[in-house]
């Protein structure tokens, strides 16, 4: 019997000789976020599909469905009111520019979201989200530790992240 092949892992070396991986999606994740919540699980399903440009809703009724929102699977169930998200778990959202920014803010604040601190957002169904531009995770983390330091506390001051604002910090 021969030995099963090995997978190569997604690992290149940056200029500074650190490893960096880099994300490829699986079409078959074996880690599903499973969310209960108090709502309407087809509603629910709906309204992620109509934010998410890169979703499908694989099976949808009021008590329990599966969706796809840009390639990650989710599988929900309506578990009633005894069943609450809090901030201590949230889906980040990466994005590159502030017309990504804008949109995703906007979309999950409809119907009654509400807006946080940092990029953080809690949808009309409780779930929350951080909107996060790339150069937020950058900047905050630069090397110079004064312009990380700036980015920090810019970041500090918004709800809804300013790329611009940002950059501002720093320079």
């Amino acid at each position: 019997m021969a030995a099963p092949k090995k997978k190569k892992n997604n690992v290149t070396k940056t200029k500074s000789n650190l490893k960096k991986l880099d994300y490829r999606a699986n079409p078959t994740h074996s880690i599903t976020p499973f969310l209960m919540f108090n709502a309407n699980i087809e509603e629910v399903a709906k309204f992620y599909a109509s934010v998410f440009k890169k979703s499908k809703i694989i099976t949808a009724n009021p008590m329990q469905g599966e969706f796809i929102l840009n390639g990650q699977k989710f599988t929900a169930y309506n578990g009633g009111p005894e069943f609450k998200f809090t901030w201590g778990v949230s889906f980040m959202i990466s994005v590159e520019t502030q017309k990504e920014v804008d949109y995703y803010w906007n979309a999950l604040l409809a119907n009654g979201g509400k807006e946080s601190m940092c990029g953080w957002l809690q949808d009309q169904f409780g779930m929350y989200w951080q909107v996060t531009p790339k150069i937020l995770l950058q900047l905050i983390s630069h090397k110079d530790p004064i312009k990380a330091e700036r980015a920090t506390q810019a970041m500090l001051k918004m709800k809804k992240i300013d790329i611009a604002i940002l950059k501002e910090a720093v320079s």
